[in-house]
């Protein structure tokens, strides 16, 4: 069996790239990711990757330039090449264990020394104007997580699997933040609530409903008397 990922991997180099450009763009994904992009400065990315600033500025107009590299590889490293070969690895034939089981390389994710929380999230609230173009990348590239939830939902047989995706988006999210405050457990905290709210998304239409509660039957007679509505 071969040996399952619990950490996003480094950026590797980009075929085609220049060697100046790929030590620049290595060294950026190895310190925003870290250190955030607004705690690094285009000197530590000079210093760090060893490339002149006439170099650095022909390749990278801007820092901005950079931080946009950066988060498109981000996406290509961490989303496509980790996350998702990861959850498709985990249960390649059954799209609801896939759903789960992101929660499950998050908790390996989670209890490594390197947990640097989510870019995308860090980045976007780093730049909180909607219409900044950092911002607008960061919420392009977590739309296409959802992307792949919402696919994932419509497989495992979930009609409404747009805003299903989006609920499960903010339990992800929430766990990230939440392990990123402390808590290791978050990922399986946050799986017990996605067990729940699968088996509601995928139970039969015609499943007969749980019996009210005593509570429950009193309010809805309160609903329906005439006289106490009124």
């Amino acid at each position: 069996m071969a040996q399952l990922t619990t950490e996003p991997p480094t950026a590797p180099p980009s075929p085609g790239a220049s060697e100046a450009r790929e030590r620049l763009l290595a060294t950026a994904y190895e310190l925003f990711s870290r250190r955030g992009v607004q705690a690094v400065g285009i000197e530590a990315i000079i210093e760090h990757s060893g490339v002149a600033r006439q170099t650095m500025y022909r390749q990278f107009g801007s820092k901005q330039e950079l931080v946009l590299a950066y988060l498109a590889r981000r996406e290509e490293l961490w989303t496509r090449r980790w996350l998702q070969s990861e959850v498709q690895r985990r249960a390649p034939e059954a799209p609801g264990a896939q759903l789960l089981a992101i929660f499950d390389v998050f908790d390996g994710w989670f209890s490594t020394r390197d947990f640097e929380g989510c870019s995308f999230i860090n980045v976007m609230l780093e730049h909180p104007d909607s219409r900044h173009p950092l911002h607008r990348a960061c919420a392009a590239y977590l739309a296409g997580i959802r992307d792949f939830l919402e696919t994932l939902a419509r497989k495992a047989g979930i009609s409404d699997a747009e805003p299903f995706a989006r609920q499960w988006h903010i339990l992800m999210k929430g766990s990230i933040v939440a392990a990123a405050e402390g808590d290791l457990d978050a990922a399986r905290r946050a799986k017990g609530i996605a067990e729940l709210l699968l088996d509601h998304a995928t139970a039969a239409p015609d499943r007969p409903r749980a019996p009210a509660r005593r509570s429950d039957r009193a309010a809805e007679k309160h609903r329906s008397d005439p006289l106490i509505s009124q």
